[in-house]
């Protein structure tokens, strides 16, 4: 079993079928949703986070073994297919409807690290134009393409996930943050020696091969 942040959907599907010595069961969510199922009991053998603070703090607690880091990403602007929106200053306009991750989960906390590194207050003008704020990315996601939004940040390999639908506008390196993810392997697993070799396949084998396919980074 295998809790894992939703922007992994696609690529850890993908290989969770191919995985040897056992049928791999996936559960997808917000990474600070699954770690509170953690805390309150429930016992996955695979926690995989789209950040490191999340594994981070759950081993000490004592609930995961030392976490290893096993994949990188980009924060990007994302807009329906045929926006003029162009850069984060676009995103100060008057009318303008954003979404984005609520505080809590990775992709809401790596936005709001972007929008107070912006000059000039920008990030509080954009902030007063969020209407929407999703426990998830694939939320973000869902409220673009169904045109609830004019644009939303999430990840790169959300927007390649989305095909056409969607428009990654990157952001510029200097206000670009860490994203960094991380696995362990979750005290009393049921099935301690399989998580193990399942986290080990995020870094070298058929999940990283598939993570990177979907345009995610090496980790260091």
């Amino acid at each position: 079993m295998v809790s894992a942040g939703s922007s992994m959907s696609e690529a850890l599907t993908e290989c969770g079928r191919d995985f040897e010595g056992a049928a791999v069961r996936l559960s997808f969510g917000g990474s600070d949703e699954l770690a509170a199922q953690i805390r309150q009991g429930v016992k996955p053998d695979v926690l995989a986070s789209a950040n490191t603070s999340i594994p981070e703090e759950l081993h000490a607690e004592g609930l995961l073994s030392q976490p290893v880091e096993f994949a990188t990403n980009k924060l990007v602007i994302a807009v329906p297919a045929g926006s003029d929106i162009r850069e984060t200053a676009d995103l100060r306009r008057e009318g303008m409807t954003l979404v984005m991750g609520s505080e809590s989960v990775p992709i809401g906390s790596y936005t709001r690290e972007v929008l107070d590194r912006l000059p000039g207050g920008e990030g509080d003008v954009i902030l007063g134009n969020v209407r929407s704020e999703e426990p998830d990315v694939k939320g973000i996601v869902g409220k673009l393409i169904q045109g609830a939004a004019d644009a939303g940040f999430v990840y790169l390999t959300d927007v390649t996930a989305a095909g056409d639908a969607l428009e990654a506008i990157p952001l510029p390196s200097v206000i670009q943050p860490d994203v960094t993810y991380a696995a362990g392997v979750v005290r009393s697993a049921k099935q301690p020696e399989l998580a193990r070799e399942f986290v080990a396949g995020l870094r070298e084998g058929g999940c990283a091969d598939a993570l990177s396919e979907a345009g995610f980074g090496e980790a260091p």
